[in-house]
């Protein structure tokens, strides 16, 4: 069985294409459609699906290099082809992962011990942790389960993880989750083998944005055709630690530059109220708040955080949340959980036994309770990191996504973290933005945010720094509204060790004054 997730106007109708057994003939997929022709170019992403008299498929994935076989119950999903590939039934799904790190630091091993440290936590129970040998391949077996989650039905809560290394730089990764006992699913892991790589694996979608605006109120329609439409220019924001007290400092700054901005970033976690005093001294000013809300307990081990939104602990508090954002009424942009492909969050998929649809899962319930309160004010910003860490395929900014229908704006964060820390270097914004703008042209129909960003003064010069990037930004038009990070980041000792200030100096002043005037 196939099944082709549509979820752009752009891509054909929804596939569903049953193989009726072993008279049937193979089943060709090329770039992600089902193709009469087994013919494909070096450039294609092509695979073939050929029934078994045994009632199951084999998959040959020549675009990434392996042959499998499955139940013939499961239908395939290619559309994250160059992530994963993605086999299951209403039980089960198994994800299928090609990591190759040459040209990096990374090792085979190093992967299998980096991805597996999750097993530390107290809320699996282990069941298997073997080393065995697949078709001449070392193959790294983990099996686990957590309890179910209240919120989620028919939750896939048994785990079964098996790395199959083809050399010390290249792994391939067979990770299932399912509602029932993973380990019938050995046979599908123990068929694995290696062939070779013909073709390309690519991206085979797009994600196209639902017409969510029409059910906002009157102003926050409004405030998204002005900031957010194809024909808006570019907006300016900030963050500044000064405002949760006061404007004056901002203000102050504003004269300066002889610009206001019209975004304030802010950050808040899980079981603080709603910042409604800063929400209300912004509007006053004509300015709104890219509220960025973090799943987290200050001071609290919030690995399982999400399993514990996902049980309905804090649904008392996100239902008076949202009452709260209804009450103000006026347009917030909404920011929850960026920088989910980062390990330095808790609701990244490193703290979640490598399953990213706990975040999407958690993202939704939130987003539920904000519509059975119809809160109609609020726009939902999703944000990656502009770089993934870990640089693990199962780790993909992709995997995160929530779904179109939970979704207004898509948020890009990358700095140009400057040389104090070991491992960073200096990035000019063509070099951040550029990759990261062409990427996301191609995967979402959507307009962007830079939600956060800005240059250090270590390493570089940061004034010729913001220079090139106010010459450079206006050649990236879906960027609607972008928000310099005005912060210090301080190392181990206490230094500092990325100064984001822009006021640092009266030269970055003027630099930045100069750019917000361009037309």
């Amino acid at each position: 069985m196939i099944r082709k997730f549509a979820v752009c106007a752009t891509m054909l109708l929804s596939l569903l294409v049953c193989l009726p057994g072993s008279a049937a003939a193979d089943t060709y997929l090329k770039n992600g459609q089902i193709t009469t022709t087994a013919e494909f170019d070096p450039s294609d992403d092509f695979k073939t699906i050929t029934p078994l008299s045994s009632g199951n498929n084999r998959l040959y994935d020549y675009a990434n290099g392996y042959a499998l076989d499955y139940p013939g119950d499961m239908w395939v999903d290619p559309s994250l082809s160059a992530v994963r590939v993605v086999l299951a039934n209403s039980q089960t799904q198994v994800e299928i992962y090609h990591d190759d790190f040459n040209n990096t630091i990374n090792t085979a091993n190093d992967y299998i011990v980096y991805s597996n440290k999750f097993v530390n936590n107290s809320a699996y129970t282990l069941e298997m942790n073997k080393t065995i040998r697949i078709n001449g391949l070392q193959a790294h077996l983990l099996q686990w389960e957590r309890a179910p989650l209240s919120s989620v039905s028919n939750d896939r809560c048994h785990y079964l993880s098996a790395e199959l290394v083809k050399n010390n730089r290249e792994v391939y990764t067979i990770f299932i989750k399912s509602s029932d006992d993973p380990s019938q699913y050995l046979p599908l892991v123990k068929s694995f083998r290696i062939i070779e790589s013909q073709g390309t694996p690519q991206i085979n979608t797009r994600f196209v944005r639902t017409d969510r605006v029409s059910r906002l109120n009157t102003e926050t329609r409004d405030f998204y055709q002005h900031y957010f439409s194809n024909s808006a220019g570019l907006t300016w924001g900030i963050y500044s630690w000064s405002v949760g007290d006061n404007l004056d400092a901002l203000n102050s700054l504003e004269k300066r530059l002889g610009s206001p901005f019209s975004v304030l970033v802010w950050y808040k976690s899980l079981g603080t109220p709603l910042p409604l005093d800063l929400l209300n001294r912004a509007y006053s000013q004509g300015k709104y708040l890219e509220l960025t809300f973090h799943t987290q307990v200050t001071g609290a081990d919030n690995r399982n955080t999400l399993y514990d939104i996902l049980n309905g602990q804090y649904d008392q508090y996100f239902n008076q949340y949202a009452r709260d954002l209804k009450s103000f009424g006026h347009p917030v942009l909404f920011r929850l959980d960026n920088e989910m492909n980062g390990d330095w969050c808790f609701w990244c998929s490193w703290n979640t036994c490598k399953d990213s649809e706990v975040y999407t899962a958690a993202w939704r319930h939130i987003h539920q309770i904000f519509e059975a309160n119809q809160v109609d004010n609020v726009l939902w910003v999703w944000n990656p990191n502009d770089l993934s860490f870990p640089g693990f395929q199962w780790n993909h900014y992709l995997t995160y996504f929530p779904g179109t229908q939970y979704v207004d704006i898509v948020g890009m964060t990358g700095y140009n973290t400057g040389t104090h820390f070991a491992g960073e270097y200096w990035r000019s914004f063509d070099s951040i933005y550029q990759p990261l703008y062409n990427d996301y042209m191609k995967m979402f129909d959507y307009p962007f945010m830079i939600t956060e960003f800005a240059c250090s003064s270590v390493g570089g010069d940061k004034v010729q720094w913001i220079n090139d990037m106010f010459a450079s930004i206006k050649n990236y038009p879906n960027i609607k509204v972008a928000n310099w990070f005005s912060g210090v980041d301080l190392d181990a000792q206490g230094q500092p060790g990325r100064i984001y200030r822009l006021d640092e100096n009266d030269q970055c002043i003027a630099a930045f004054s100069r750019g917000m005037k361009q037309p």
